[in-house]
């Protein structure tokens, strides 16, 4: 038998971490965040116009939003006899502002044993580790389709696994790469990026041990060739910031992470 087979390509739209939305009125707003990550993300909520207004908490702010939950700013005129206006705006990061503190642990290699360790690009690597954002990183290079590992256990925080396509536009591309974000029991959070269209194994919320198939490696986003891009996260003043660690083999060697 004949059959009509329609092909279609998934396109993936970068998913915001924290949505903000009115649930009061408009006389007596209140501004729910709710965090949609398996995970804690600080909210920067500021004021961008306010004449005769007062909000509880006073703005601007930091909200720290536990895994999935949520937070409230109400906000209301100061002098109920005059008009009043306001805009408010926020910004989201993922992790909490005290991660990290928990000492130095090591970190496996996130391949497998049989697997050979090419570093294409380590700590302050010239093409593209050159921000606080990718400075600690490190790129394997690797086949398109390799097995990717967790190099320490965690909570799958979240995820993208439908781009596929990479380039060298990094405003266009930098967002569009698969990558799976793992956070770890003492805040911090690893980030495995540019893996294969559809090449994440697990899902969000999900609790994985070092050593468990986590995605295949690929070529998303702001990319020159196949690669595995792996650093550790935190949120640094409401920036996300890399901080260097220590990796090793699978036999215990450790790795030399600098340069090129």
């Amino acid at each position: 038998a004949a059959y009509e087979v329609t092909e279609q390509r998934a396109v993936a739209v970068p998913k915001d971490p924290v949505t903000m939305r009115n649930v009061g009125t408009e006389r007596e707003p209140e501004y729910r965040f709710d965090n949609h990550l398996h995970g804690p993300v600080t909210v920067a909520v500021v004021f961008a116009k306010a004449e005769n207004v007062v909000s509880d908490p006073p703005l601007p702010t930091l909200l720290e939003l536990p895994a999935r939950g949520q937070r409230s700013v109400l906000i209301g005129p100061l002098d109920r006899r005059s008009g009043w206006k306001y805009r408010i705006e926020m910004q989201a990061v993922p992790g909490s502002l005290d991660a990290g503190k928990d000492g130095a642990p090591v970190y496996r290699v996130p391949l497998r044993a049989d697997t050979p360790i090419h570093i294409g690009q380590g700590f302050g690597g010239r093409f593209s580790h050159d921000t606080p954002g990718s400075f600690y990183a490190v790129d394997f290079s690797l086949p398109v389709g390799t097995p990717v590992v967790a190099a320490r256990g965690g909570t799958v925080m979240d995820t993208a696994r439908n781009f596929h396509r990479a380039g060298t536009d990094e405003n266009r591309d930098g967002p569009r790469a698969n990558y799976v974000r793992i956070l770890h029991d003492d805040g911090t959070m690893a980030v495995y990026a540019h893996l294969d269209y559809g090449g994440v194994a697990v899902r969000d919320g999900q609790r994985v041990q070092a050593g468990q198939l986590i995605g295949r490696s690929g070529n998303t986003g702001y990319s020159t060739g196949p690669h595995l891009h792996f650093s550790i996260q935190v949120n640094h003043d409401m920036q996300l910031a890399t901080i260097p660690f220590r990796m090793t083999d699978t036999k215990g060697r450790f790795l030399d992470l600098d340069g090129p």
